[in-house]
């Protein structure tokens, strides 16, 4: 990590500079322009908002909550922001890699509750039952064995479990 210092530094200056300072530099700007070049230009708009003041209270008033129902239909009545998340799975090595071990995990314990299951009920595991077990375990070595954090075999499985669903 300590070589990748100056790569994490422009990253968190990135963060702090994107999602706080010019967003509050951004919206500051945009009110100061759009009241002193466009609204007290035009008298109708000036009547509407006589200061400065009144200007910022009532676009606050309308615009937060709009901005705010924006925002929950980009998250959850769209498909904008699932789109972003599969690029972030794709594009990240580290969250992929943890998608897809979790996907492995909860196939394993599948296959242990439907054995755990057949011998409380006393039933003995038949040879489809092993196979199946057997062909699920290759796979999963195969997969284990070949990858590496930063290769594509994770973003292939991901991309397999992708078309099965």
């Amino acid at each position: 990590m300590a070589k990748n210092i100056s790569f994490r530094g422009w990253y968190y200056f990135r963060m702090g500079w994107g999602t706080y300072f010019a967003f509050i530099f951004a919206a500051i700007n945009t009110l100061t322009v759009t009241y002193f070049l466009a609204i007290e230009n035009y008298p109708i708009l000036h009547e509407v908002f006589p200061t400065f003041i009144i200007y910022i209270i009532i676009i606050t008033v309308v615009g937060i909550p709009l901005l705010t129902l924006t925002g929950y239909i980009h998250f959850k009545r769209t498909a904008a922001y699932r789109s972003e998340a599969a690029i972030g799975f794709e594009s990240n090595p580290f969250v992929r890699r943890t998608l897809i071990n979790s996907e492995l995990t909860l196939e394993i314990n599948q296959g242990l509750f439907a054995l755990l299951l057949k011998m409380q009920k006393g039933e003995k595991i038949n040879d489809e039952t092993l196979e199946q077990m057997q062909k699920t375990q290759a796979e999963i070595n195969k997969h284990v064995e070949n990858r590496t954090i930063f290769g594509q075999e994770d973003l292939n499985l991901l991309k397999k479990l992708q078309e099965n669903n």
